[in-house]
């Protein structure tokens, strides 16, 4: 097995399903037991869900909200997606705890990283919801600082409508390349929107790699924790190795 410990990446979008806007439960159960079969393999599972699919903070305030507060209120979209994955995750059978970086006992878990290791030592999946906690910083840098705090293998970056890393947008150019493998200097130089620049560096300072691919489909989320050849790499090789920057 290529992996022993993953960070998978979610979009909130991806838990919106053809709807574009909202939780689609159908979705989400989908989602859910494609994480079931990665547990099955006997992987140590986290996710980390982004808030899009309810609210943008950037929307927010570029119609004049202020920055802090409608960055706060897309961590708490992305607690509501991560108690509706944790609700199908449990309704199938997978033992599944929430973390929060802003703490609310009632509904969640407070983030500590050792606790979060045990449960993953444990077979648990753990979700991390609201962010890092803090304003101006995304879900993908949530997805890298965790994967570097937990140790993870590599951060499993699930994307709606595209199967990898292109040159330009294939929706838009028809002759736009898909890359197999990157750097992520590369990322960082040529601009490409596999995350923002500052989950690349974090990822890129700490080595861990990143496999960028479709979750459009059913399966694509195993095949990726198995190290098959899908979608693009970035940050290392198909053999595990770490490219020469």
């Amino acid at each position: 097995m290529a992996y022993k410990r993953i960070v998978l990446k979610l979009s909130g979008e991806a838990l919106a399903g053809g709807k574009g806007f909202g939780i689609d439960p159908d979705t989400v159960d989908s989602i859910a037991r494609q994480i079931k079969e990665v547990k099955a393999t006997g992987l140590e599972v986290a996710v980390v869900v982004g808030g899009g699919n309810l609210w943008r903070g950037l929307a927010g305030s570029s119609k004049g909200m202020d920055r802090t507060t409608a960055d706060y209120m897309g961590m708490l979209a992305t607690v509501m997606n991560s108690l509706a994955l944790q609700d199908a995750l449990e309704n199938c059978g997978v033992d599944t705890r929430v973390q929060s970086a802003i703490e609310m006992r009632q509904i969640a878990e407070p983030y500590i990283r050792r606790r979060a290791i045990r449960h993953l030592e444990k077979g648990r999946v753990v979700i991390f919801a609201a962010g890092t906690g803090n304003p101006y910083f995304s879900t993908d840098t949530t997805a890298a600082l965790r994967a570097a705090e937990i140790e993870a293998d590599v951060i499993l970056m699930a994307k709606k409508n595209t199967d990898g890393v292109y040159d330009s947008d294939p929706r838009h150019c028809p002759d736009a390349k898909k890359f197999e493998e990157l750097a992520y200097i590369e990322v960082l130089q040529r601009g490409l929107g596999v995350m923002d620049s500052t989950a690349t560096s974090l990822c890129m300072d700490n080595n861990i790699p990143l496999i960028v691919f479709s979750i459009d489909k059913p399966g694509n989320i195993l095949l990726a924790a198995l190290g098959k050849n899908i979608g693009t790499i970035v940050g290392g090789t198909k053999n595990g190795n770490e490219e020469n920057l």
